[in-house]
């Protein structure tokens, strides 16, 4: 009996001394029902994550410049190829290599690399009032995003506008079922870029046509050679092409190539 009496007094002791403690302190006892809170306190670092898009002043913070930025490189290829001088510079001087029988020379990445670089050539004075006009009043704080895009897309449909024809304009807007405006500075810029396009397209195929008549000439002329020389197995082609390449080289093809597109343009 005394043994169990003991054991229940040394069971009890522990239990009552955890009652006071509970009863001295219970707000300790009291789950957290909002969870843990940061060091310091639900409003410290470690209590919330924001993303801050418009800094501590009026100008937008990096995090909204970085986005913007990888936004319009993944965008990059789409405007070059619609919006720029780029498609008719690469298909004039693709039809040129073609004109000289040459089929990888200069190759692809040549062409198109020269072609980059004329087009920003052509292309600075509408890059300069665009950067004046709008990117630095935006990254000033003095324009919003949606004011910003606006006064940038002006000087790119100018100069779209200028190289686009009539009829380019007036085909899409009956295509898209509009009605056409009686100013070309109304034209939706949806309609307003396929235009352009195909303009450019047209216009680079009327100078591929000029740059291939004089060497089809050569062909025909060396072509009847051949024919009354009695040499018909030989392929007019590789007779040809010296005689091509040595009357473009004289003549400082490449830069009356150059100089016709450029100045197509009202450049230079």
């Amino acid at each position: 009996m005394t043994a169990w009496v003991r054991r229940g007094f040394l069971t009890l002791v522990p239990l009552a001394i955890a009652c006071a403690v509970l009863v001295a302190n219970p707000a300790s006892a009291a789950a957290d029902p909002n969870g843990p809170k940061g060091p310091k306190g639900g409003g410290g670092p470690g209590g919330s994550v924001q993303v801050d898009f418009t800094g501590l002043t009026d100008k937008p913070s990096n995090s909204l410049v970085t986005i913007i930025a990888l936004t319009l490189i993944s965008l990059l290829p789409a405007i070059l190829l619609t919006c720029t001088s780029f498609t008719k510079v690469v298909v004039v001087l693709g039809l040129t290599r073609n004109a000289l029988g040459l089929q990888q020379t200069p190759n692809n990445q040549v062409l198109a690399g020269l072609a980059l670089f004329l087009s920003l050539f052509i292309m600075s004075p509408v890059l300069s009032d665009m950067n004046d006009n709008a990117v630095q009043p935006y990254l000033d704080g003095t324009l919003s995003a949606s004011q910003a895009f606006d006064a940038g897309l002006q000087p790119l449909r100018g100069f779209m506008l200028d190289n686009a024809d009539d009829d380019e304009l007036s085909l899409l807007t009956n295509v898209a079922d509009r009605k056409l405006p009686n100013d070309r500075n109304d034209v939706p810029t949806t309609t307003l870029i396929p235009a352009f396009v195909l303009s450019e397209l047209k216009d680079a195929f009327i100078i591929g046509f000029i740059i291939f008549i004089p060497f089809l000439v050569i062909d025909i002329v060396v072509s009847g050679a051949l024919m009354s020389l009695g040499m018909m197995m030989m392929p007019p082609v590789m007779v040809s092409l010296p005689f091509k390449l040595l009357l473009f080289v004289l003549v400082d093809g490449w830069g009356l190539v150059i100089k016709s597109v450029v100045e197509s343009y009202g450049t230079g």
